[in-house]
């Protein structure tokens, strides 16, 4: 069972990827916006997945990824493989939620305030006297994820419901000490092993192959010699970064776009402040908090006779011990960080002064203006480049929308060129020869765009050599392409392709003499005629390879080892053939250091393996149907 987990533990890590990291996305996907008509791609419980609902979802996911690693290969995010995985992962919210349902889960109130503060850019936002910025907390949210409070909170208490679905298995996993040491011993072991190899290399030199022999190989691999069919083609680009090359703001606007956003580019007005707090919760009883307030109202007459007092005062009488060891300093602060009672007082005094008692939710303050920390204006030279950045982005922004449809309309309008769009928009065609449906391995940029070249491909556009429509290949990138020249696939003709034949025939008889002659001699071997003079042993392992092949270290580890010596044998391909012989088995050696370490490693394993299989489970219960086939790379990823 390990072995079958450890070959296949990429496909275990991405399932396990889609069950148990939470989305987070803060704009979901409303399938009634998109038109009935878009065919049905999965169901869960009676809920469908439209093709639409598919597309957009990938859309979101491959923007946020571009958002965050703009460097990323665009073909990686738009391969069959990466479009399979949103598809994946929808269905898996949709079991999710309908387990929710189910089982009539959700998150309290508690636990969506303990998630949040988990976040640790939300956590930053909580002020001195433990209260969060709310008003900061949502630019946060509008800036980073264009969401509200209220939305991104629903969305959080969605994701821990949907959590708590898979919780009940993934987090109580455990494994006995015996179930460890079953797995481990078998993961772990090694053997003393001795190989004897049988080279194909040697026996080219008895292979002499007719014509004959030739063109039957050839007749029997004709897959083996197809050329895939190919287009040279010519295709546009516009991108944000190209209608931005092209702005250069004028002198006027600069200064204008300066005077705007000053106030934005100045460093905000900072106070510095020293308070005395006589607590009283917002909820206290009234008598309590006019207790509070006349309490404070003795501390200011207290303060106000003698100035010099304050911080000796604060240290002894304030209840806010973090600042009252410091004599009630609070340090510098910008307008927003402290509650607004507070900051309304403090940035209408005069640097020396002491207030009135000023009430907050946390009680009574006596605050003392300790110093002003008044910013420099910045010139408008010295702003003169983030200005430019700032409104070349700005403006390239709205070029860009225009520049687009402009696009769009060119390429479909007049569909038998790219010229009369790249004349308008002032853009380059570029050319590239050899190139097939589906990204080549070194392909950059647009012809690494799988939707880019399925419309290239088109029926239409083939047939016509017509511009695809404008795609979409990347956040602010369209493209359109055209097909210059077409040659379909075929079989390259015997007489072209001889002198491959004739390799790959030598290749084959040789690895097949090495097979038949490395099978011979193992049975010698076994039946005690022959003595194998074999090599010097050595001791091999899953985690000790010697630098043998994989297909040594699997058939030497496979081997019946109930009586010993064992003998076994395995073809290398191309390569040959090798004979194993086992000598001994050599158990796993416990360390004591790292046992506690491989307990919780299998503990994982076990986990990971109940979580797949409770997961499968819920997609019958919940009657999961996917109608497009998983990619085959994606299954072997």
């Amino acid at each position: 069972m390990f072995e079958s987990i450890r070959k296949h533990s990429k496909i275990v890590m991405l399932l396990l990827f889609l069950l148990i990291i939470p989305s987070f996305i803060f704009v979901g996907v409303d399938s009634n916006y998109f038109t009935e008509k878009s065919p049905v791609v999965a169901r869960v419980a009676g809920s469908k997945i439209t093709q639409a609902d598919w597309d957009a979802a990938h859309k979101i996911q491959a923007d946020e990824i571009r958002t965050r690693s703009p460097g990323v290969d665009p073909k990686l995010l738009d391969s069959p493989q990466a479009r399979y995985a949103t598809l994946e992962r929808l269905v898996r919210d949709k079991v999710l939620e309908a387990a929710v349902k189910d089982l009539h889960l959700t998150a309290s109130n508690a636990r969506l305030a303990r998630a949040l503060q988990e976040i640790p850019a939300i956590a930053a936002l909580r002020r001195p006297d433990g209260t969060l910025d709310t008003a900061a907390y949502a630019d946060l949210l509008a800036q980073n994820a264009n969401t509200t409070p209220a939305a991104f909170e629903a969305n959080m208490r969605r994701d821990l419901s949907l959590q708590q679905v898979m919780a009940g298995v993934m987090g109580t996993g455990f494994s006995t000490e015996a179930q460890t040491k079953l797995a481990l011993d078998n993961l772990y072991q090694r053997r003393e092993i001795q190989i004897q190899r049988f080279k194909a290399t040697d026996f080219v030199a008895k292979v002499t192959p007719t014509d004959e022999q030739l063109n039957t190989y050839y007749q029997a691999n004709l897959s083996k010699f197809q050329l895939p069919e190919q287009a040279d083609v010519e295709f546009l680009v516009l991108d944000i970064d190209t209608v931005r090359a092209a702005i250069n703001p004028s002198e006027a606007d600069l200064r204008t776009y300066y005077q705007e956003n000053l106030a934005r580019l100045t460093a905000k007005e900072e106070r510095r402040a020293s308070h005395i707090l006589i607590a009283a919760s917002k909820d206290a009883p009234a008598a309590d908090r006019e207790k509070a307030k006349a309490r404070a109202q003795e501390l200011l007459a207290q303060v106000r006779a003698a100035p010099a007092t304050f911080a000796e005062v604060a240290k002894k009488s304030s209840d806010d011990t973090s600042s009252a060891v410091q004599g009630g300093d609070l340090n510098f602060f910008a307008p927003g960080a402290m509650v607004k009672p507070f900051e309304a007082a403090a940035f209408a005094m005069k640097k020396g002064e002491i207030s009135d008692v000023v009430e907050t939710d946390f009680g009574f303050h006596i605050i003392q203006l300790t110093d002003i920390k008044t910013p420099k204006v910045p010139s408008f030279e010295e702003l003169r480049r983030t200005l430019e950045t700032e409104l070349r982005q700005q403006q390239a922004q709205k070029q860009f929308a225009e520049a687009a449809e402009n696009f769009t309309n060119l390429v479909f309008d007049q569909p038998d060129s790219l010229q009369p769009a790249a004349d308008k928009l002032q853009l380059k065609i570029q050319k590239a020869t050899g190139i097939g449906r589906n990204p080549a391995a070194q392909a950059k940029g647009p012809l690494a765009n799988q939707r880019l070249l399925e419309a290239l491909f088109a029926a239409d556009a083939l047939e016509a050599k017509r511009n695809t429509q404008a795609i979409e290949i990347g956040s602010n990138q369209l493209a359109s392409a055209r097909i210059v020249q077409y040659t379909p696939a075929r079989t390259q003709p015997f007489d072209e392709v001889k002198t491959t034949v004739r390799q790959m025939f030598i290749a084959h008889e040789s690895a097949q003499l090495a097979r038949k002659e490395g099978e011979a001699a193992m049975a010698s071997y076994q039946a005690g005629t022959t003595n194998p003079g074999l090599p010097a042993a050595i001791v091999i392992g899953r985690d000790q390879t010697q630098s043998q092949p994989r297909e040594i270290i699997d058939a030497a580890l496979r081997a019946d080892t109930s009586k010993l010596p064992a003998w076994t044998g395995i073809s290398l391909g191309d390569q040959g053939y090798a004979v194993i012989k086992v000598n001994k088995i050599i158990p796993r050696e416990v360390q004591a250091d790292i046992a506690a370490q491989q307990q919780r490693q299998v503990t994982q394993w076990w986990t990971s393996a109940e979580g797949l299989a409770y997961y499968e489970w819920l997609k019958k219960r919940f009657k999961v149907q996917i109608t497009p086939e998983r990619p085959a790379a994606y299954e072997a990823s």
